[in-house]
């Protein structure tokens, strides 16, 4: 059981029969009264994010969840397909599930899956990937990596702006988390 004393950033809780993480939370004592925690919440299945209060001593179970390291296979029509490390399971997800993540897939790429009561609800994919550059204007003599950006289509299907020096073909590393070209890998 986790109890409101143990709230921090990134706990996760069983609310509401869905399991929720912890985004934010204020302590406000009042004076006779008890402690009232001030909390923002956010559902793992739906993604919403919404504020709720509790009472002082409020205890919550710890939510079902379990995270998995897998290979991203291939997709098709329907579903994008990844493969357990350990037992070699194939798992179906929709795009709907996979959400901005399938922006950064490549094939044999690893990511994190996370599970609640056996069904997937969350993917995470490393915070660089490296995507090679397959349509962009031309660089020309005289473009510095200073002096501007243009667009670039990557493999994975996403475009970014990337300065005017590189060339389709040129492999470079992407933030996933604001979807932002970082630098060229060599």
């Amino acid at each position: 059981m986790i109890s409101t004393s143990e709230f921090r950033k990134g706990v996760k809780i069983e609310y509401k029969g869905a399991p929720h993480e912890i985004i934010d939370y204020q302590h406000h004592k009042m004076g006779r009264g008890g402690a009232i925690i001030r909390t923002k919440l956010k559902n793992l299945i739906t993604g919403s994010i919404f504020d709720d209060s509790f009472k002082g001593g409020e205890k919550f179970s710890a939510p079902n969840l379990e995270e998995r390291t897998m290979q991203y296979l291939y997709n098709d029509d329907d579903h994008y397909h990844f493969m357990d490390n350990e037992n070699y399971e194939q798992t179906p997800l929709s795009p709907d599930q996979l959400g901005e993540a399938k922006k950064f897939l490549k094939e044999n790429m690893e990511v994190k899956i996370l599970f609640y009561s056996g069904s997937p609800i969350a993917v995470e994919v490393p915070m660089f990937v490296e995507l090679a550059i397959i349509k962009t204007d031309p660089g020309f003599k005289g473009d510095t990596a200073s002096g501007g950006s243009k667009p670039a289509l990557l493999e994975s299907g996403i475009t970014v702006k990337v300065p005017f020096h590189l060339n389709e073909g040129d492999v470079i590393r992407i933030d996933t988390r604001t979807s932002e070209y970082i630098e060229r890998v060599k």
